[in-house]
């Protein structure tokens, strides 16, 4: 209902957006739910800057490393999917090309403060969270922008090809839905469509950090030799 009255009367609310969902994370969110849903943000990051360091392209800067709650609010959502956007164009028009040594040294998660001691209303799992969050999400994004939000969830399968590209390791495609990413769907169940896209990129964020560790090599470290690496993927 409310893609259908955005169609007739556009307009958006980004800062009514941001306030919001950190008002409802902080009010009806289990700690633990707000730190999977800020983890997310640190690991996708971290899946693109492997992309981009490991792919020989021009850098675009992936700098979207939120840690609190708060940080939430600053365009976090739309940068997050604008990056996924940025970062896949990039290698399209230059092409992934594999370097003689893999950078692992981005693959650190920081601390995270989900605010714990807050008096919360609500403890909610992040499942129904995402479930309830994608109301406002609707509402204060123009309707192109929500489409854009959503179909970004289909180029999961793209960013597992060029991870099993540039490792060498077919373990990535394991997790591909197979579903084509040109096809513009936004009558998905989105909230489910979220949740598990959040692990797949857990599963590859952990699958990367196993390759470094199985190669001996601390993710804190940067190069880890390609002879090596083909040698682990076979």
């Amino acid at each position: 209902m409310i893609r259908v009255v955005k169609a007739v009367v556009p307009f958006r609310a980004h800062g009514t957006m941001d306030r919001l969902c950190v008002w409802f994370l902080r009010r009806c969110v289990s700690p633990r739910a707000g730190t999977l849903l800020i983890r997310h943000f640190l690991v996708e990051s971290n899946l693109l800057t492997f992309l981009v360091r490991n792919s020989g392209v021009p850098e675009p800067e992936v700098t979207l490393r939120p840690t609190t709650l708060g940080q939430l609010g600053d365009r976090a959502v739309i940068e997050h999917d604008r990056t996924v956007y940025d970062v896949l164009v990039a290698i399209g028009v230059g092409g992934a090309r594999p370097p003689a040594r893999l950078d692992f040294s981005m693959l650190q998660v920081e601390p995270i403060d989900p605010e714990p001691g807050r008096r919360r209303w609500l403890n909610l799992d992040i499942q129904t969270a995402l479930c309830l969050m994608n109301i406002p999400f609707a509402f204060c994004l123009t309707r192109d922008e929500y489409e854009m939000a959503v179909h970004s969830l289909r180029l999961d399968d793209s960013i597992l090809a060029l991870l099993a590209e540039l490792t060498g390791d077919a373990t990535f495609l394991r997790w591909r839905s197979g579903s084509t990413s040109v096809r513009l769907d936004v009558s998905v169940d989105v909230p489910t469509a979220v949740y598990h896209h959040a692990v797949v990129c857990e599963l590859a964020h952990g699958q990367l950090l196993r390759l470094a560790q199985a190669l001996g090599q601390d993710p804190q470290r940067r190069l880890v030799r390609v002879s090596d690496r083909d040698g682990l993927a076979a």
